[in-house]
């Protein structure tokens, strides 16, 4: 049987993550007994920790785990390396904000063996006219600097096949903010196989969105600086994959002194 873990990051979420856990913890049941709910407090300052931690009484496949506020993507990648030491098959990741619904996912889970990556994509976003215009400008940034296109980079709403992630986390730098992005752009680089499937994507279910424009925009220099230094590193790898197979098809067919003898 096939092991999920489901990693959601947490901060300042004491308003919902009650029912996130609550709404999400029978998907991860439904997948077997080893699957794990992996639920990650990113330092909040409020009890977001402290109702996680109720939470997990008499639930045995939750993990509900504490660590020093470092931001979304640092948050997810500690996810996605934990599930992948633990032995993962597969990991999912969704947010804490209640945005997403729990019911759709089991369509993902019946499509994993099919793809490397299962992503849904947000096609009729509720979160404020400020989010769409920043994920159009993130998708045209993206054609810009890596010269591909995604239909949802940041979704936060994506199943993949642990082998692959494995694969690719290796080009993420450690506390990158924009993990996601990153791996969808690698996925999508690389020629991974990915399936994208619309998805609800409803209002803040609560608590406070702490990503304003002022930020925004900041993430966004930094976003620009990091992708071009970024896609020159995948370039240099790529070149150096593409050489060791031209090396190794250059020897192929040539007998070796021993075998001449």
């Amino acid at each position: 049987m096939d092991k999920l873990y489901m990693i959601i990051p947490a901060y300042n979420e004491e308003e919902t993550i009650r029912e996130v856990i609550r709404e999400w913890y029978p998907m991860v049941v439904m997948t077997g007994p080893e699957s794990r709910l992996v639920v990650i407090d990113d330092g909040s300052q409020d009890n977001t920790y402290g109702v996680m931690c109720t939470e997990a009484y008499g639930k045995p496949q939750l993990i509900a785990k504490h660590k020093k506020n470092s931001g979304h993507g640092p948050t997810i990648l500690l996810g996605y390396r934990y599930a992948l030491k633990k032995g993962a098959d597969y990991i999912f990741q969704t947010d804490s904000d209640g945005q997403t619904r729990a019911e759709e996912f089991p369509d993902f889970w019946r499509m994993r063996r099919h793809y490397d990556l299962v992503a849904g994509y947000r096609k009729k976003r509720q979160d404020g006219l400020s989010r769409i215009f920043v994920t159009k400008v993130l998708k045209a940034v993206i054609a810009l600097c890596f010269h591909v296109v995604v239909t949802d980079a940041n979704t936060p709403f994506r199943l993949m096949e642990a082998h692959s992630l494995s694969e690719e986390i290796r080009l993420v730098p450690r506390d990158y903010f924009l993990t996601n992005v990153l791996l969808t752009v690698l996925y999508t680089r690389h020629g991974r196989k990915i399936k994208y499937v619309p998805i609800t994507f409803r209002p803040r279910q609560g608590g406070i969105n702490s990503i304003n424009m002022k930020r925004i925009f900041r993430i966004g220099q930094n976003a620009l600086r990091d992708f071009r230094v970024l896609n020159r590193r995948i370039d240099r790898e790529g070149s150096q994959k593409s050489s060791q197979v031209q090396k190794s098809t250059g020897d192929e067919g040539k007998c070796t002194d021993e075998q001449k003898r």
